[in-house]
């Protein structure tokens, strides 16, 4: 009796001995071990909800940059055609462009340029509106700087021209077209005949720049 106590004793000795060893090449073993172990299932799924929270939140972002951006490229954009840059053979030149507000909202022409100098729109600039039953395809006819009053006629519309007041700037409402005229524009004489050079429209929001081959007038 006393001897199977004692084999009683060393068999559950044995078996409590076994079961305090840790097996570490068994991946179900330390499944079941990750598994029963609470902290280490709360770090994953913290880890996890960090990881969604920061992409959402980036998502939310990049949304609304692109939304912000879009929009304010919608409200305001100029489209800029027909553009000339004539010079006589005395060197007298005169610039022609046409405008047209595509976008959503009215735009200020605060400033123009030709070539990179300021033209002064008191003085230097003509423009006229276009209504309705105006050709708008027909092209900028050449007019010479000297000529050009209201009784003028740019390409095909019908308006007639008139000229900034002083201190004043050029306001084109939305979805309306003008066509602007531009007498003696600095740094244009007969050598640049055949050059490229620069008409550029300044507003609050943007700077509108297009490119025409200097022409001479005939």
């Amino acid at each position: 009796m006393a001897l199977f106590g004692q084999l009683c004793v060393s068999v559950f000795y044995t078996h409590n001995l076994i079961s305090e060893i840790p097996v570490t090449g068994c991946p179900e073993i330390k499944m079941r071990n990750i598994l029963k172990n609470r902290t280490a299932l709360s770090t994953v799924v913290t880890t996890l909800i960090i990881l969604v929270v920061s992409v959402l939140l980036a998502g939310v972002v990049t949304y609304f940059a692109i939304n912000v951006t879009s929009t304010r490229v919608q409200e305001e954009n100029l489209a800029m055609t027909k553009q000339h840059v004539w010079v006589e053979q005395d060197g007298t030149a005169v610039a022609a462009i046409m405008v047209t507000n595509t976008g959503g909202r009215d735009v200020v022409m605060s400033r123009i340029a030709c070539r990179g100098q300021s033209i002064n729109i008191a003085t230097q600039v003509w423009y006229v509106v276009a209504t309705t039953g105006d050709l708008l395809t027909t092209d900028l006819n050449y007019t010479a700087g000297g000529m050009i009053d209201e009784t003028a006629v740019f390409g095909g519309l019908t308006g007639t021209p008139a000229q900034p007041t002083a201190g004043s700037m050029i306001v084109l409402k939305s979805g309306s077209t003008i066509a602007v005229y531009i007498t003696s524009p600095d740094s244009i004489n007969v050598n640049d005949i055949g050059l490229t050079v620069a008409l550029t429209v300044f507003s609050s929001q943007a700077i509108y720049y297009k490119e025409t081959n200097v022409e001479a007038a005939m």
